[in-house]
Parts: structure tokens; sequence; C-alpha cells
């Protein structure tokens, strides 16, 4: 039996062996992927369906998240991006930072936009007097300067210094402060779901003491009305903290600012509603002109680059800008 099978495997290998070669060769040119990232036009994601608050408003438009879309850095789609023209090629390294992978700051990025969903929530409830109360800080280590001296590791969340309880990065920049160059800082920190004793070494910078970290603040809260966001795992960063908070607002107000338009956009946020710059305006921009919105939202750093992009392609779609939350929002009721 096993000769016989032999044979056959033997025979068509010698019969078919050219059409063996090009199916080895197509598959090495689709699943072997290149040092690179491309860039393509995103679309829309439509935050009415993502946010469910108790007892919320309707509205008769919409509020979207844009997004950028990327495809996969095989050699036919590298090559194709040499000839479409909103195809856009970028070594992996330009987006990445030290020897991070794509795969480690898409990773990293899912921290940074659950941070920016918490700072979109808090904006949204204060600025509409709702109830909202903070129970608890996580802040989680996402990356380690070469020049720390520290036992620190990357997604350590660190808990104290010195015994003091750390809350923030404005909190840990205060602790820090009080101490002087060369010091070395006891650091309680959660790995791996246990408390775990380490250090760090203070050096100073130009922008003052530093042990060498940089963190991303997630918060527990407890709301009223109660607020559930739903997301996707192939979702990351904090460029959708400013329209989530707007879709919020929308939904915590009987006031519609939508006016039964489709508004969409990009920004990121903190929790007092200061709007701030993000990457990738013009892929933005063109998902949200091909999904047909008849508002684009962006931040003031990105303000003259999605005008430029707008009067290059001819759009016909209104781009407002403002620095907080509360700026769009007047902005949106003049519209």
């Amino acid at each position: 039996m096993l000769n016989k099978a032999y044979e056959f495997i033997k025979r068509f290998i010698k019969e078919c062996y050219r059409e063996l070669i090009i199916l080895f060769i197509m598959a090495l040119l689709f699943f072997i992927e290149l040092p690179y990232v491309i860039y393509t036009p995103g679309g829309l994601i439509n935050l009415n369906k993502r946010i469910e608050v108790t007892e919320e408003y309707d509205s008769k438009g919409s509020i979207n998240l844009t997004y950028v879309s990327l495809v996969k850095p095989n050699i036919p789609n590298v090559l194709l991006s040499k000839v479409i023209k909103n195809w856009d090629l970028e070594k992996a390294d330009s987006v990445t930072v030290g020897d991070d992978s794509v795969k480690d700051t898409l990773k990293k990025d899912k921290y940074t936009m659950q941070e920016a969903y918490d700072n979109a929530v808090l904006a949204a409830y204060h600025l509409t007097g709702k109830d909202i109360k903070i129970t608890k800080y996580h802040n989680y280590v996402l990356y380690i300067a070469d020049e720390a001296k520290t036992s620190i590791k990357e997604y350590d969340e660190i808990i104290s210094i010195n015994g003091k309880k750390v809350t923030s990065l404005s909190n840990m920049k205060e602790i820090v402060n009080t101490y002087q160059e060369g010091d070395i800082l006891d650091i309680k920190v959660k790995r791996n779901n246990k408390e775990v004793d380490t250090t760090a070494k203070l050096y100073n910078t130009d922008d003052g003491l530093k042990i060498g970290v940089v963190i991303s603040t997630n918060i527990d809260y407890e709301e009223d009305p109660k607020i559930n966001i739903k997301t996707k795992s192939s979702e990351s960063g904090p460029s959708g903290g400013a329209m989530m908070s707007l879709a919020i607002y929308n939904k915590l107000t009987k006031e519609d600012i939508t006016k039964g338009k489709t508004i969409s956009g990009t920004g990121t946020i903190d929790k007092d509603g200061n709007i701030g710059e993000i990457g990738g305006v013009k892929y933005k921009l063109m998902g949200a002109v091909k999904k047909k919105s008849d508002i684009f939202i962006c931040p003031k750093a990105n303000y003259e680059e999605a005008l430029e992009v707008a009067k290059d392609y001819k759009y016909d779609i209104k781009i407002i800008t403002g620095n907080t939350l509360e700026e769009i929002i007047e902005i949106l009721r003049k519209q």
C-alpha cells in the first residue's frame, strides 16, 4: 500500500513539477510580507451603533469614526502601491518605536485606544453634567527609554513610587519631581497579576527628571446613566477619542447636534475635552467622502492638510475644526 502511494506521488511530481513550481512561487508572492506598511483610504464606523446608554436620546443623523485601511505588504501589493495613486508605501520602522514590530505597536495601541475612550466618556459626562466617578486608575508601561536604568518591564502596571500611590502621568511626574537626579526609587508594579518590587534610577533631561517610561492610563468608573461601548479586536489607537466623546454627548442630551446629517471625523481627546493631533488625516477624509459624509471634523493641527486634500481632489464636504469638544459642538449647532 505504501509503495503504491509512493509511486503515485513520485509520478505526480514528475508529471506536474512545472505547475507545482508555479504554485510555490505564487505562494511566496502572496504570503511573504515585506518590511513595509501600505496605507489606503479608510471608511466609517457608525458610533450610534457602538454606544449604548440607558435612557439615551435618539439621533436623526449619525456620528462616525473614520479610520485608515492597511493592506498586507506582500510583493503584489507593494508593486500595486507604485501605480495606485492613493496607496502609500512606508517602511515599517517609520511607524514603529525602537525595536517594536508592527504587531507590537498595534498591541500597545490597544491600550491608548482604551485610554482615549475612557477620556471620551469623562469629557462627555462632565460637559453634560451627568454623574461619573473615577474608582481606580491603571497605569500601564508601554515603552522604556534606552537610557533608562530600571527593572520595570513593558506592560507592567505601576502602582506606587516609594510608597506613594500613582494615579496618572501628571501625578507620577509630581512624585518624581520631589526627588533628585541619581536617586533610586522603589517602584511597586503589577506583573502577570502579581505585585512585584522594581527600581528605577532618576536621570535629568531637557524635559525634567525621568525614570524612563511611557505610560497609558486606563480608568475604572461608576457612571449614571450607564454606558456600554462596543469595540472590535481589529481596532486600535487613540484617534477615535474625539468622535467617541461627541457621539456619547449626543446620546446624553435631548438636543440632536447631527440635525439629520452624516458627521464623521477624527482626533484624540483628553479627560478635559481637549482635542489633539492625529496621523493619516488624508486617508480618513477620503474614507469620509467615499461614504458620503456631510461634515468632516479634524484637529486644528490637521486642518490645513485636510483642506489641501479636499482642494486637490475637489471634494464637496464641509470641514470643521476646533480645540475642544465644547467648541466643536458650538460649531455644529450653527451648521
